[in-house]
């Protein structure tokens, strides 16, 4: 499966794999709203993503605001690799997913 999710008590992981692309946009917010629905920290573990499109980006995006607003962290787990760097810097957005330890 490429988008999992994992809760505990006091965090949401998201484990991406492969390439998350327009096909995978409604199960990627369902989990994402699932996460946020929580109340914990939301993390997103890219690191074994080969690609994001611009749609699985915007609705990170806006999971990162959502999250802003009701006052829960959001954050990478890793770097994005050059592949998914250069899809934020197409989308405007390569100050976007920084992970936590790089702000």
């Amino acid at each position: 499966m490429p988008v999992t999710l994992e809760q505990n008590e006091t965090l949401s992981l998201l484990r991406f794999e492969g390439a998350i692309d327009i096909s995978l946009a409604a199960e990627l917010k369902t989990l994402l709203v699932q996460a946020l629905g929580s109340g914990c920290e939301v993390s997103v573990s890219i690191e074994a993503a080969t690609d994001l499109d611009v749609t699985a980006v915007q609705l990170l995006w806006a999971a990162a605001r959502e999250a802003k607003k009701a006052g829960v962290g959001f954050s990478l787990t890793e770097p994005p690799s050059r592949n998914i760097s250069a899809t934020l810097d197409e989308a405007g957005l390569q100050q976007f997913l920084v992970p936590v330890d790089a702000r």
